[in-house]
């Protein structure tokens, strides 16, 4: 079977600084995938990487069968960056109207994916404010719902619930269970909390650039005999 996303080899150093060192991955579709680890262990730098924001210096990356960087393929890709790009001076529909118009979607398509996206993270009521009225956690729920205006099959999500309270953080989580159970999307998270690690199907432990362990968190727990998952990091990072 083709896997979604094929990572082979990559190395990458910014001023002579390795950033990833020789990392492979190989995401199937249709899975949940988790990139556990600390702040400053290469993950966001991975994910870029994967979505063509970054070229590797060694090693090769392949979505959908074709090798990263491409333009082409970005139609097939929801990208959620850890840092809100957003336009502040403009209105939460202006700004979601906005990313629609990048994609080929004609009017009724850009209307009914802007009211799908906008009812999926709770912000249908807030649509005509001003985004620099915006909470924080409603700066994460406008750039979600942006990943998502497309419809694409892969969705890759960098630290999508820092700063959003506990009730709706529950329900992105079961969005991303429906999307990847119901519509067969690919899906990667970026996360440091264990207790959303735990709910991938598959986990990469992340740490100084290389991948420390990988599995589901089941094997994961039985492999490093534990019976808590934060556990398994501590004793994965074991040298």
């Amino acid at each position: 079977m083709n896997p979604a996303i094929k990572v082979e080899n990559v190395s990458k150093s910014f001023s002579k600084k390795a950033v990833l060192q020789k990392v492979d991955l190989s995401i199937e579709k249709g899975q949940l995938y988790g990139l556990i680890g600390p702040s400053g262990a290469g993950k966001t730098t991975l994910v870029k990487m994967i979505v063509g924001m970054e070229k590797a210096d060694n090693g090769e990356i392949q979505v959908l069968n074709t090798k990263m960087p491409n333009l082409a393929i970005l139609q097939e890709i929801g990208y959620m960056a850890q840092s809100d790009a957003l336009y502040a001076e403009l209105t939460g529909e202006e700004n979601l109207k906005f990313f629609a118009s990048l994609y080929k979607l004609n009017k009724e398509e850009q209307k009914n994916r802007i009211a799908y996206a906008s009812g999926l993270v709770n912000l249908t009521d807030d649509l005509k404010k001003r985004v620099s009225a915006y909470s924080g956690g409603m700066k994460r729920r406008l750039s979600l719902a942006i990943a998502l205006i497309q419809d694409p099959k892969i969705l890759i999500l960098d630290e999508p619930t820092v700063g959003i309270d506990p009730e709706l953080k529950l329900s992105i989580w079961n969005e991303l269970l429906r999307l990847k159970n119901e519509e067969g999307k690919t899906i990667i998270v970026t996360t440091h909390v264990m207790d959303e690690a735990e709910r991938c199907d598959y986990v990469a432990m992340v740490r100084d650039g290389r991948i420390l362990t990988s599995g589901t968190p089941a094997e994961l727990k039985e492999k490093y005999q534990v019976d808590r998952f934060d556990e398994v990091f501590l004793k994965a990072g074991v040298k």
